[in-house]
Protein backbone atom coordinates (compact mmCIF):
# COMPACT_ATOMS: atom_id res chain seq x y z
CA UNK A 1 0.00 0.00 0.00
CA UNK A 2 1.01 3.63 -0.77
CA UNK A 3 0.73 5.70 2.17
CA UNK A 4 2.38 9.34 1.48
CA UNK A 5 4.11 10.32 -1.06
CA UNK A 6 6.67 13.40 -1.54
CA UNK A 7 7.83 15.27 -4.83
CA UNK A 8 7.35 18.05 -7.61
CA UNK A 9 3.88 19.36 -8.48
CA UNK A 10 4.31 18.64 -12.25
CA UNK A 11 0.32 18.96 -13.23
CA UNK A 12 -3.14 20.17 -11.64
CA UNK A 13 -6.03 19.92 -13.28
CA UNK A 14 -9.19 19.78 -10.85
CA UNK A 15 -9.40 17.24 -8.99
CA UNK A 16 -6.73 15.32 -10.87
CA UNK A 17 -2.60 16.02 -10.49
CA UNK A 18 1.07 14.65 -12.12
CA UNK A 19 3.11 14.60 -8.96
CA UNK A 20 6.61 13.40 -10.03
CA UNK A 21 8.45 11.35 -7.16
CA UNK A 22 12.10 10.75 -8.33
CA UNK A 23 11.50 10.41 -12.28
CA UNK A 24 7.90 8.62 -11.80
CA UNK A 25 5.15 10.19 -12.37
CA UNK A 26 1.86 9.70 -9.98
CA UNK A 27 -1.69 10.35 -11.43
CA UNK A 28 -3.42 11.12 -8.04
CA UNK A 29 -7.45 12.18 -7.83
CA UNK A 30 -7.64 14.83 -4.98
CA UNK A 31 -10.78 15.68 -2.80
CA UNK A 32 -11.15 19.93 -3.56
CA UNK A 33 -10.95 20.39 -0.09
CA UNK A 34 -7.03 19.19 -0.65
CA UNK A 35 -6.42 20.48 -3.59
CA UNK A 36 -6.83 24.17 -2.24
CA UNK A 37 -3.59 23.25 -0.14
CA UNK A 38 -1.52 22.63 -3.41
CA UNK A 39 1.65 24.97 -4.37
CA UNK A 40 2.54 25.93 -7.52
CA UNK A 41 3.05 24.23 -10.50
CA UNK A 42 7.17 23.16 -9.89
CA UNK A 43 7.02 23.19 -6.21
CA UNK A 44 7.21 19.95 -3.68
CA UNK A 45 4.62 18.89 -1.80
CA UNK A 46 4.15 15.86 0.72
CA UNK A 47 0.89 13.75 0.34
CA UNK A 48 -1.10 11.06 1.87
CA UNK A 49 -2.68 8.48 -0.14
CA UNK A 50 -4.80 5.81 -0.26
CA UNK A 51 -5.00 3.24 -3.55
CA UNK A 52 -8.16 1.94 -4.77
CA UNK A 53 -7.25 -1.53 -6.73
CA UNK A 54 -10.13 -2.57 -9.09
CA UNK A 55 -10.15 -5.19 -12.12
CA UNK A 56 -9.87 -2.38 -14.39
CA UNK A 57 -7.85 -0.25 -12.74
CA UNK A 58 -5.48 1.11 -9.67
CA UNK A 59 -6.43 4.57 -8.32
CA UNK A 60 -4.28 6.71 -5.95
CA UNK A 61 -6.50 9.31 -4.02
CA UNK A 62 -4.45 12.06 -2.37
CA UNK A 63 -5.18 14.57 0.66
CA UNK A 64 -3.21 17.50 2.23
CA UNK A 65 -4.12 15.83 5.90
CA UNK A 66 -4.27 12.49 7.50
CA UNK A 67 -7.71 13.24 8.79
CA UNK A 68 -8.91 14.00 4.95
CA UNK A 69 -7.84 10.02 4.44
CA UNK A 70 -9.09 9.07 7.99
CA UNK A 71 -12.48 10.00 6.74
CA UNK A 72 -12.45 8.82 2.93
CA UNK A 73 -11.80 5.42 4.27
CA UNK A 74 -14.53 5.24 6.56
CA UNK A 75 -16.85 6.81 4.00
CA UNK A 76 -15.64 4.05 1.46
CA UNK A 77 -16.72 1.13 4.20
CA UNK A 78 -20.19 2.82 4.61
CA UNK A 79 -22.79 0.43 2.25
CA UNK A 80 -23.33 2.06 -1.19
CA UNK A 81 -20.42 4.98 -0.61
CA UNK A 82 -17.68 4.13 -3.43
CA UNK A 83 -14.37 6.58 -4.02
CA UNK A 84 -15.93 8.87 -6.33
CA UNK A 85 -18.77 9.53 -3.86
CA UNK A 86 -16.57 9.86 -0.72
CA UNK A 87 -14.65 12.23 -3.18
CA UNK A 88 -17.53 14.43 -3.90
CA UNK A 89 -18.19 14.49 -0.15
CA UNK A 90 -14.74 15.37 0.94
CA UNK A 91 -15.03 18.06 -2.11
CA UNK A 92 -18.11 19.87 -1.05
CA UNK A 93 -17.26 19.61 3.10
CA UNK A 94 -14.14 19.79 5.25
CA UNK A 95 -13.60 16.78 7.77
CA UNK A 96 -15.55 19.29 10.38
CA UNK A 97 -18.49 20.19 8.33
CA UNK A 98 -18.75 16.83 8.01
CA UNK A 99 -18.56 15.63 11.45
CA UNK A 100 -21.18 18.35 12.48
CA UNK A 101 -23.79 17.66 10.03
CA UNK A 102 -23.60 14.03 11.03
CA UNK A 103 -23.48 14.54 14.85
CA UNK A 104 -26.73 17.50 13.96
CA UNK A 105 -28.22 14.83 11.47
CA UNK A 106 -28.05 17.64 8.72
CA UNK A 107 -29.95 15.17 6.31
CA UNK A 108 -30.66 17.98 4.01
CA UNK A 109 -27.58 18.99 3.74
CA UNK A 110 -25.87 15.91 2.78
CA UNK A 111 -27.99 15.00 0.12
CA UNK A 112 -27.23 18.53 -1.97
CA UNK A 113 -24.11 16.52 -2.73
CA UNK A 114 -24.16 15.18 -5.85
CA UNK A 115 -24.53 11.29 -5.72
CA UNK A 116 -25.84 11.10 -2.14
CA UNK A 117 -29.61 10.47 -2.18
CA UNK A 118 -32.16 10.26 0.68
CA UNK A 119 -31.16 6.46 1.31
CA UNK A 120 -27.27 6.97 1.34
CA UNK A 121 -27.96 9.85 3.35
CA UNK A 122 -29.48 7.98 6.06
CA UNK A 123 -27.09 5.52 5.82
CA UNK A 124 -23.96 7.96 6.62
CA UNK A 125 -26.03 9.08 9.70
CA UNK A 126 -26.72 5.42 11.04
CA UNK A 127 -22.76 4.16 10.21
CA UNK A 128 -21.24 7.22 11.09
CA UNK A 129 -23.30 8.48 13.75
CA UNK A 130 -20.88 8.66 17.42
CA UNK A 131 -17.75 8.33 15.37
CA UNK A 132 -16.75 11.80 15.44
CA UNK A 133 -17.09 11.74 19.44
CA UNK A 134 -14.18 11.07 21.99
CA UNK A 135 -11.44 10.56 19.65
CA UNK A 136 -8.38 10.89 20.71
CA UNK A 137 -5.73 10.73 17.50
CA UNK A 138 -4.04 13.64 16.91
CA UNK A 139 -4.79 12.98 13.41
CA UNK A 140 -8.03 12.13 13.12
CA UNK A 141 -10.41 14.58 12.86
CA UNK A 142 -9.19 17.66 13.90
CA UNK A 143 -9.38 21.26 12.79
CA UNK A 144 -7.86 21.15 9.44
CA UNK A 145 -4.84 23.57 8.71
CA UNK A 146 -6.40 27.09 7.54
CA UNK A 147 -5.84 27.71 3.99
CA UNK A 148 -4.69 31.06 2.58
CA UNK A 149 -5.81 32.80 -0.39
CA UNK A 150 -4.67 31.67 -4.07
CA UNK A 151 -2.94 34.69 -5.73
CA UNK A 152 -4.72 35.58 -8.68
CA UNK A 153 -3.97 34.70 -12.39
CA UNK A 154 -3.85 36.44 -15.57
CA UNK A 155 -5.99 34.62 -17.75
CA UNK A 156 -9.10 34.49 -20.23
CA UNK A 157 -12.10 34.66 -17.92
CA UNK A 158 -13.50 31.28 -19.91
CA UNK A 159 -10.63 29.24 -18.89
CA UNK A 160 -10.86 29.39 -15.53
CA UNK A 161 -14.54 28.59 -15.67
CA UNK A 162 -14.76 25.89 -18.32
CA UNK A 163 -11.81 23.91 -15.75
CA UNK A 164 -13.97 24.68 -12.86
CA UNK A 165 -17.38 23.04 -14.60
CA UNK A 166 -15.21 20.21 -16.04
CA UNK A 167 -14.05 19.69 -12.03
CA UNK A 168 -17.48 19.64 -10.77
CA UNK A 169 -18.41 17.17 -13.36
CA UNK A 170 -15.96 15.19 -12.08
CA UNK A 171 -17.09 15.37 -8.98
CA UNK A 172 -20.56 13.96 -9.92
CA UNK A 173 -22.53 17.02 -10.97
CA UNK A 174 -24.66 17.33 -14.33
CA UNK A 175 -23.12 19.28 -16.83
CA UNK A 176 -25.79 21.81 -16.84
CA UNK A 177 -25.65 22.08 -12.90
CA UNK A 178 -22.26 22.63 -13.04
CA UNK A 179 -22.17 25.91 -15.51
CA UNK A 180 -25.27 27.31 -13.31
CA UNK A 181 -22.85 26.85 -10.19
CA UNK A 182 -20.08 28.24 -11.98
CA UNK A 183 -22.19 31.13 -13.46
CA UNK A 184 -23.95 32.12 -10.50
CA UNK A 185 -20.67 32.94 -8.57
CA UNK A 186 -18.47 33.84 -11.49
CA UNK A 187 -16.62 37.11 -10.88
CA UNK A 188 -13.32 38.47 -13.00
CA UNK A 189 -9.85 37.36 -11.73
CA UNK A 190 -10.87 34.22 -10.07
CA UNK A 191 -8.85 30.86 -10.42
CA UNK A 192 -10.22 27.71 -11.22
CA UNK A 193 -9.72 26.53 -7.88
CA UNK A 194 -11.56 29.51 -6.27
CA UNK A 195 -14.63 29.25 -8.75
CA UNK A 196 -14.73 25.34 -7.60
CA UNK A 197 -14.70 26.47 -3.47
CA UNK A 198 -17.61 29.31 -3.77
CA UNK A 199 -19.59 26.88 -6.30
CA UNK A 200 -19.41 24.23 -3.90
CA UNK A 201 -20.11 26.40 -0.79
CA UNK A 202 -23.02 28.16 -2.27
CA UNK A 203 -24.65 24.64 -3.17
CA UNK A 204 -24.85 23.67 -0.11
Amino acid sequence: MIGRLQGILLEKQPPEILLDVHGIGYELLLPMTSFYNLPEIGRETVLFTHLVVREDAHLLFGFSAKTDRTLFRELIKTNGVGPKLALAILSAMSVNEFAYAIEHEELSKLVKIPGVGKKTAERLLVELKGKFKGIKQPDFFVESSHVGAVDPVTTSPEVPAEEAVAALMALGYKASDAEKMVKRIAKPHLTSEQLIREALKAAL
